[in-house]
């Protein structure tokens, strides 16, 4: 059987400040080519240029990401501010459709980062713009010079920072055979209150949501809060979520 193909959302980028592109990051193709052993197919985050049905006729799987940008505040009630920027509101407009639509379907769809966040705005739960500003949260910021410029070396950026406590019994401890695993960690954005159909699965040592699962999904339907694209051929967490994945969508495909 040919492998499945798992679309994976694209970030509107501007390129010298004049050229607007589509970004998807090398750590998310490679990791759904090399580890969930399946064809990576960059679809555009813009309802202009990406139809919901049309994507959901092609693919086996769908990859929301994570990004630079926020999700937009009106999706959860709450005021913009310059401070939490930038939004990328044409990717919301892709994405928040694309959750429901994916999970109505049965179509396997693995959230990171902001995709996490997403899926919860999705079921109508909320978000705080800056997660470290909670009493007793950490900040879950990825790390910085003294200078405040973002740390240049990659392993520094995404070594394991805290711990995740998993439900006993839940999705991630089974799939995972342990009830705490230890991530990364690169948001400012995080849950505040969870949508409808969002159930908790994983919770880091300070209250901050970092697994869920969408209630009575047909398929393959989680999402996490840390970057699990990153280094999954080595880290034993990451890996086994991308190989779970990658088996969903050929499941999904032959059942097509």
């Amino acid at each position: 059987m040919k492998r499945p193909v798992i679309g994976v959302i694209g970030n509107a980028h501007l390129v010298e400040n004049r050229f607007s592109t589509q970004l998807v990051g090398d750590h998310n193709l490679r990791a759904v080519a090399e580890v969930a052993d399946a064809l990576p197919l960059m679809f555009a985050g813009s309802p202009a240029i990406t139809r919901i049905a049309d994507l959901l006729d092609v693919v086996d799987g769908v990859l929301l990401t994570g990004a630079r940008a926020n999700v937009h505040p009106t999706h959860f009630r709450a005021e913009p501010d310059v401070k939490h920027e930038p939004y990328d509101q044409e990717r919301d407009a892709v994405a928040l459709p694309l959750i429901e639509a994916c999970v109505a379907r049965g179509v396997p769809l693995f959230s990171i980062c902001r995709g996490f966040q997403e899926m919860n705005v999705a079921f109508g739960g909320t978000l705080h713009p800056e997660i470290r500003e909670l009493p007793g949260r950490m900040n879950h910021r990825m790390p910085r010079l003294e200078t405040g410029e973002i740390h240049p070396d990659p392993e520094v950026v995404f070594a394991d920072r805290h711990d995740v406590r998993l439900v006993p019994g839940g999705v991630f401890s089974r799939m995972l055979g342990q009830e705490t695993i230890r991530v990364n960690s690169l948001h400012g954005q995080g849950i505040l209150d969870f949508g409808d159909r969002i159930v908790i699965e994983g919770v880091a040592e300070d209250g901050t949501i970092e697994a869920v699962r969408v209630a009575d999904a047909p398929g393959f339907a989680l999402g996490v809060q840390w970057h699990a694209e990153y280094n999954p051929h080595c880290n034993p967490v990451n890996r086994t979520l991308f190989e779970a994945f990658g088996n969903a969508a050929r499941a999904y495909k032959r059942r097509s």
